[in-house]
């Protein structure tokens, strides 16, 4: 339990062997059980750090995304500055220290579902030098490709599922953007709808194409 709004639970995945690379997600009660499908894969051991999610989906959603304001939604700024403040430096500090992993940006990757890709796709295109990668399963919609894309792009993967045509309509979208700004990107198809279990089977293959031998 971390000191961020009032505590919030981090969670890692810690491998058998000294970690190759790092993985920091949002949704991390969820993703860091992930670490039996890197586990079964022939991948360089790699650890994952997962921020547990506030319970409230409307403060997740302020969290995750620096997002734009709708007719529908009106996105908090702040919130979503005190979350990223946290992600990038405490959350980095504590694995550092508590579980003693710190790599370079090119082993360390950020990775999220649904609104955790929009996370993903925020923390690796304002900290490019800390996030080398973004793994993103079907991205919301609260963030978008802005107008101007940095210089330095991480690499990004980007899955989503045959039968969610909204968030296929989104990954397809970065991915148009950061090809077309001159990034490594990869766009997968997979069947299946909004919470498969094609994000967790990609997992490995995200961790394959960023850190694999």
């Amino acid at each position: 339990m971390l000191q961020y709004d009032g505590g919030r639970q981090v969670t890692a995945y810690v491998p058998a062997t000294a970690p190759e690379a790092i993985v920091f997600a949002g949704d991390g009660e969820l993703i860091t059980s992930w670490g039996s499908a890197l586990e079964a894969a022939d991948l360089p051991p790699a650890m994952i750090v997962g921020v547990h999610r506030p319970e409230d989906e409307t403060l997740r959603l302020h969290e995750y995304s620096p997002g734009r304001n709708t007719d529908a939604f009106t996105f908090d700024p702040q919130r979503f500055a005190a979350h990223e403040k946290f992600f990038v430096e405490d959350v980095r500090r504590w694995a550092a220290t508590r579980l003693r992993t710190k790599l370079p940006a090119d082993r360390t990757a950020a990775f999220g579902v649904s609104a955790g890709a929009e996370l993903a796709l925020a923390m690796g295109l304002r900290h490019p030098d800390v996030y080398g990668a973004v793994f993103c399963a079907s991205p919301g919609a609260g963030y978008q490709p802005p107008a101007v894309l940095p210089g330095r792009l991480p690499r990004t993967y980007l899955v989503a599922g045959t039968n969610e045509p909204f968030f296929r309509n989104n990954a397809t979208r970065w991915a148009n953007a950061l090809r077309d700004a001159g990034g490594d990107v990869v766009l997968a198809e997979r069947v299946g709808s909004h919470g498969d279990a094609f994000w967790k089977q990609e997992f490995p293959l995200m961790v394959a194409w960023a850190f694999g031998r």
